[in-house]
């Protein structure tokens, strides 16, 4: 371990784009695939590592949602989340916030009081046992209607307090955020905090109806508005946070390279740009991993990694008095890491 390894290993931060069943690692696909008699193309966990390969964003979310059929019970939801924390806890992350999919689940006939019952028990353990803060992201599929999505959301109502905000996920080629104003609308007008993926695949004009049509509190990705100079002045005075998965960039071709992500570029235009891990389970790294390998890639220092720590708690749905004590926390450790 390399001393910048160790500094990044002792940061506090915060994760704040990651889909939960995108952490679904093959051993675990395989046992809840075992524990529900689920069928799967799969003998060994060899085999289903094999399977975690692709070449663009459809391949990937064709697997995605295969693996999701694994997942049926409280207890599958539990265990899923439970290893993600403690995964993520290694990477000192203490506050997370969680996307979910429920229409990948409700489609299937699995309870949406299943799925979250599930998720939210083990965000409580997580809290009594580690201290990690956390907050739900309900994400809608941008590949179904807008009327699916009103009847999800109708779903979540009386589970209001326990979900922070909407989101907006999946193939984003074909699916411009304009398709969801009415549903954003909506969202926002019942209190739900309001996040999208834009950006990513699509144009800069899909971050700008993001922005303008669905009102976001939170950009994630958002890489593609660099093409756009105006745009990107006027994120940088919203103080728009971005949620930028570099591993993800990496694996889905967004950059041909590391050392080719606009990060840095995004760091040096003033934005609030974050790091976060997208899908760990398939992308090939968790929180820490994406945080040396962007490190390494644009040779980052301690400074400017210490910023996208900081813009983590900055850019949360954290309460004041949350945010408060993980920035405290931030500085003391930055005071005596030198």
């Amino acid at each position: 371990m390399t001393a910048l390894d160790g500094f990044i290993a002792g940061l506090p931060k915060a994760e704040l784009h990651m889909h939960l069943e995108g952490s679904l690692e093959p051993a675990l696909m395989l046992a809840l695939a075992k524990r529900n008699g689920v069928e799967l193309p799969y003998a060994t966990v060899e085999a289903a590592e094999a399977a975690y390969d692709f070449d663009e964003l459809q391949d990937f979310l064709d697997l995605y949602y295969r693996g999701t059929s694994v997942l049926r019970t409280a207890e599958d939801f539990h265990d899923l989340t439970w290893a993600y924390l403690e995964r993520v806890r290694r990477d000192n992350a203490i506050h997370v916030e969680l996307f979910f999919d429920p229409q990948a689940h409700t489609a299937r006939g699995v309870a949406f009081a299943t799925v979250i019952g599930g998720i939210e028990s083990a965000l409580l353990a997580a809290r009594r046992q580690y201290g990690i803060t956390s907050r739900l992201i309900l994400c809608f599929l941008r590949h179904l209607s807008e009327a699916e999505g009103f009847a999800t959301l109708e779903a979540a109502l009386p589970f209001r307090d326990r979900i922070a905000g909407v989101g907006l996920d999946s193939s984003e080629r074909g699916h411009p955020p304009s398709k969801f104003a009415r549903l954003f609308r909506k969202a926002g007008e019942l209190g739900f905090l309001r996040v999208a993926h834009a950006g990513e695949e699509g144009p800069p004009d899909y971050v700008r109806e993001a922005v303008d049509l669905l009102g976001i509190d939170r950009l994630d990705h958002g890489n593609r508005a660099l093409e756009d100079p105006a745009l990107v002045e006027r994120l940088r005075k919203m103080q728009m946070t971005f949620t930028v998965c570099p591993l993800s960039n990496l694996r889905l071709k967004g950059v041909a390279r590391l050392e080719d992500h606009p990060l840095r570029r995004m760091l040096e235009a003033g934005l609030r740009v974050t790091v976060n891990s997208d899908d760990p389970a398939y992308f090939g790294g968790y929180l820490g991993e994406n945080y040396r390998a962007i490190a390494r890639a644009l040779g980052l220092d301690r400074a400017a990694l210490a910023t996208l720590a900081r813009n983590s708690f900055l850019g949360s749905f954290m309460t004041r008095e949350e945010r408060s004590a993980a920035l405290d926390r931030l500085d003391a450790y930055l005071a005596t890491a030198g």
